[in-house]
């Protein structure tokens, strides 16, 4: 009898113990599910509580549930991941919690972060989400390449015409090589560096399209991607991550590239790992830095789970230890202040031929300015790279093709 009680007993425990267990489900895109399944067990350490179901998407298929499941009022995870073009979308559809509310109180953080990522997630006083990773600007560039025509990277970087017109030595020493993947990537790079304040990429405080033939900004960078693409200086490989872009990265016939920080992660672990120690990265042409990317977490209003939902975005963000481990996991640079002078950011990058790499990017991220940010940033992006794409193909100038972007641009705007 005393036996039966006892086991009796065990099994109530165990029942009541699973019982109140809870389980938070977390929505993210690819390498976001590596930095939150690496989270989990120090999550528990001190939530035991909690268990986390992760649900994983593509990119764009995670933006565009997310999307749907905003508008209906179901469907969305207790946490989302959200891609930095996209938080104004979503900020706009009121699904998503203002953190600066109580009992999230997320404003008294935000001395801890990059100084660039609160503004970037707030609109209208509301902070939609939290910040967890940055994309400071670098140019990556291969050293033997370099080294064989006869160029320094500092010619590269001096400034951006002087980038092409060292960039044509290059290729002509080394035969069968490209300069950059797509000459887009340049216009695109271009266009997010030297942004005035009060400004955001595509769109002023007031909501007034800014690709314009009359707009520096816009006019340099089409000119320059011309320019390239004139000089058979890119391999025409199209947007990062396709298959062409994927082919000439793994081929090792590129000389640079541009692109977040985070790039070499990739590049390390699967996109140009038999070219290790031939890598080094630098700051951006002409002395200018931009933020290429970044992600955060948010909390739909339908969650039922809010209160356990933040104590996982607060781990994720906020905890030094776990930063880091996130920037081990992905190479994503951490959006925590705290966590970028860890003593892993002074070391060399194995990679990059033990560059100390790491420190470049810090200082970036520090003189990246805030810009404001528009919901309808990413349709403005699709129509300027479209018209981008008609001048490098020669079906248009770069007058013609900004004056027709800001005038489909404009008509989207009104809907």
């Amino acid at each position: 009898m005393k036996k039966t009680l006892t086991a009796l007993t065990l099994a109530l425990i165990a029942s009541v113990a699973s019982a109140q267990k809870k389980t938070i489900t977390v929505s993210v895109f690819p390498d976001l599910d590596t930095v939150v399944k690496a989270a989990i067990p120090g999550f528990q350490k001190t939530h035991p509580d909690i268990d986390i179901k992760v649900v994983s998407l593509a990119y764009a298929d995670h933006h565009n549930a997310l999307t749907t499941a905003l508008s209906t009022g179901s469907g969305a995870g207790d946490v989302v991941a959200v891609d930095f073009g996209y938080v104004a979308r979503f900020a706009e559809g009121g699904g998503l919690e203002d953190l600066n509310k109580a009992p999230y109180n997320a404003g008294s953080l935000k001395g801890r972060f990059v100084s660039y990522t609160f503004p970037q997630a707030t609109f209208g006083g509301r902070l939609v989400a939290m910040p967890t990773d940055i994309g400071p600007g670098t140019m990556v560039y291969r050293t033997d390449l370099l080294a064989k025509a006869g160029v320094k990277p500092a010619d590269l970087n001096r400034s951006w015409d002087a980038y092409i017109a060292n960039g044509k030595k290059v290729v002509a020493a080394n035969p069968g090589t490209f300069l950059i993947p797509d000459a887009s990537e340049v216009a695109q790079i271009y266009s997010r560096t030297n942004i005035p304040a009060g400004q955001g990429l595509y769109f002023d405080a007031k909501n007034n399209v800014l690709v314009s033939p009359t707009n520096p900004r816009f006019m340099n960078a089409c000119t320059l991607a011309k320019s390239v693409r004139d000089n058979k200086l890119d391999a025409r490989a199209g947007g990062a991550f396709s298959p062409e872009w994927t082919t000439a990265f793994q081929k090792g016939n590129l000389a640079t590239e541009f692109s977040g920080a985070w790039l070499v992660g990739h590049m390390q672990n699967w996109l140009a790992k038999d070219f290790a120690g031939k890598w080094n990265a630098q700051q951006l042409p002409g002395n200018t830095f931009a933020s290429w990317g970044g992600s955060f977490y948010a909390i739909p209003t339908q969650s039922k789970n809010k209160g356990d939902a933040w104590e996982f975005i607060k781990y994720l963000t906020t905890n030094r230890d776990q930063q880091v481990l996130a920037f081990k996991t992905t190479g994503a640079f951490p959006a925590l202040t705290a966590a970028n002078n860890a003593p892993l950011f002074n070391e060399g990058v194995p990679y990059l031929a033990n560059q100390k790499a790491r420190t470049l990017w810090r200082t970036a991220a520090t003189r990246i300015k805030p810009i404001d940010v528009n919901r309808l940033d990413p349709v403005a992006d699709e129509i300027f790279l479209a018209e981008l794409g008609n001048v490098l193909d020669g079906s248009k100038t770069c007058q013609q093709a900004l004056t027709d972007a800001k005038g489909l641009i404009e008509r989207r705007a009104r809907r």
